[in-house]
């Protein structure tokens, strides 16, 4: 039988894609914004801000939990790429960094922001905001309240039994690159975010005058006076308060105008089968809650979609079908040991109509009949259903844009939103496994929450400059299964994780292993040289 034998640990590291991000992390500075803000004794081993970048890789190479961050440092080649020695990165340090972060937080994101802005050219005549919830473990009691507070909310993971804590960013259309981000308490109302929000972009943007788009969340009086009381431009879904669905059953299809617009996910279908989509447009007056406060016109672009009206329509059609068979079950179990009785009927009826959301459309008689037994007669008010019917696919938005904007165009800009926002939202959570997050302090969330936004801020950077240096063409020979594929953050990081250094012994230098063709490509193209260190 053969033995295998212990030897000595082996001088290769990972080297990945660490030199692409000390690189963006230098162009951008991050290291000193931190420290020019929470500076440190000039005999520390490491400074807050070469900390934080280092939290900053680990999240875009290998994420992991605050207590594993030093084993990873180890592992990859930290030293090599950000001039730090893993030892440093113990637990302890690392708090102590995130402690010194959290209360310049916004400082820091202000300066950050604007060195993208400056250093990459990227373009804020458009931004897309949006928050969302972040789940919790832990209970959190008492948290230090001049930072945000875990708190039960409407958690976006559907986790009601846990506390959240809420992240807002703001991202440009021009790559979709996130130039503003701030945390919020658990249970602050989205809408009362906005008019601050509003305010520190308006601070990062300078005199330029941008548009900010966002969801219905975005509108109410207070925000709409700041916004047009600020010049800022604003574009988003009006909600049900705003324009009822009775406004939108009146709505004429062939009064609108047709649209030139093709949904991305319509692209490579036929003609025939894309979506399509009409708008006509109006005026509405938006009042304040007192007599006193003043009204502001702003326009109003009806929109219908066809996709969302066979969406609408299909859905509809579901429900009612679920809600029958759960009707069905229920009228023949009436009398049984389940439900004797009609209070037992009627609440079952009652979570019947909730869960399957036919309430607005269902008619029941509930009663008993000469054995006492309980009886139900139930059916779906067809004038109800054809009045819900008359609003599918349309919406409404409204926006302060000028008039030379069509509303066609109105339309194109709003449509934008998903590829920007959600997008990031979606490599937030995913790539950058920002949730489910556990630390002892809120205000070590506060300032990880800051960290995970510096990540998403390079990994989104990355992606924007290899396409930029790409164009005119758009796909990347080789990227994905060695097949030409459009650069994505995620498909960059992984084409570069293979890269490895060999440490130097006493008679060699670093050794990296050749890079293959696409890595090489992907180098060229973010302007990067792995050899160089810092």
């Amino acid at each position: 039988m053969r033995e295998a034998r212990y030897g000595p640990a082996s001088t290769e590291q990972v080297l990945g894609a660490l030199p692409v991000v000390a690189g963006f992390c230098r162009r951008l500075d991050i290291a000193g914004i931190i420290d020019r803000a929470v500076p440190v004794r000039e005999i520390a081993y490491a400074t807050h801000g070469q900390v934080i970048e280092a939290l900053i890789a680990n999240r875009l190479t290998s994420p992991s939990p605050m207590i594993h961050v030093g084993a990873w440092a180890r592992q990859f080649a930290v030293g090599h790429a950000l001039g730090l020695d893993p030892g440093v990165l113990n637990d302890d340090r690392i708090a102590r960094a995130l402690d010194a972060l959290a209360p310049v937080l916004q400082q820091v994101t202000g300066s950050v922001g604007a060195a993208a802005i400056g250093a990459y050219g990227i373009d804020v005549s458009q931004l897309h905001w949006d928050m969302t919830s972040i789940s919790l473990y832990g209970d959190y009691p008492g948290g230090d309240t001049e930072f945000p507070q875990p708190k039960f909310g409407h958690p976006k993971d559907r986790r009601p039994d846990l506390k959240q804590i809420q992240a807002g960013v703001a991202t440009a259309a021009d790559g979709a690159v996130p130039v503003f981000w701030a945390p919020y308490s658990g249970g602050a109302g989205e809408v009362s975010q906005v008019v601050g929000a509003m305010e520190a972009l308006r601070r990062l943007a300078g005199p330029r005058r941008f548009l900010l788009v966002g969801d219905s969340k975005l509108l109410s009086y207070t925000n709409i006076a700041a916004m047009i009381g600020a010049r800022v431009d604003f574009l988003a879904p009006a909600s049900k308060p705003f324009v009822p669905a009775a406004v939108l059953a009146g709505c004429d299809y062939a009064a609108a105008t047709p649209v030139d617009y093709i949904a991305e996910r319509d692209t490579t279908r036929p003609a025939g089968q894309r979506g399509h989509y009409r708008v006509v447009e109006d005026t509405m007056t938006i009042t304040g809650p007192r007599k006193k406060d003043p009204s502001f016109t702003v326009r109003r672009v009806f929109v219908y979609s066809s996709a969302r009206a066979g969406a609408a329509a299909t859905a509809r059609t579901k429900k009612l079908d679920r809600a029958r068979e759960d009707l069905g079950r229920l009228t023949r179990g009436l009398g049984s040991r389940h439900y004797p009785t009609p209070e037992k009927v009627t609440a079952r009826v009652t979570a019947i109509a909730a869960h399957r959301r036919v309430g607005d459309y269902l008619r029941t008689t509930i009663g008993t009949d000469h054995n006492r037994r309980p009886t139900l007669h139930w059916h779906f008010d067809q004038a109800a259903i054809d009045t819900e019917a008359a609003t599918d696919g349309w919406y409404a938005l409204l926006t302060n844009l000028p008039a030379t904007v069509t509303a066609a165009h109105v339309l194109a800009r709003y449509k934008n939103q998903p590829a920007t926002s959600e997008r990031r939202y979606h490599d937030l959570k995913g790539p950058l496994a920002v949730a489910p997050m556990f630390l002892h302090t809120n205000r070590r969330i506060a300032a990880l929450i800051g960290v995970l936004c510096l990540a998403l801020l390079v990994y989104c950077l990355v992606e924007r400059e290899v396409r930029r240096n790409l164009t005119p063409a758009t796909k990347l020979d080789g990227l994905y299964a060695g097949r030409p594929a459009i650069p994505t953050a995620g498909l960059i990081f992984t084409a570069l994780a293979t890269l490895r250094l060999r440490n130097a012994t006493s008679d060699s230098t670093p050794e990296i292993t050749q890079p293959d063709s696409v890595q090489l490509r992907l180098l060229d193209l973010l302007r990067i040289d792995p050899r160089r260190t810092r």
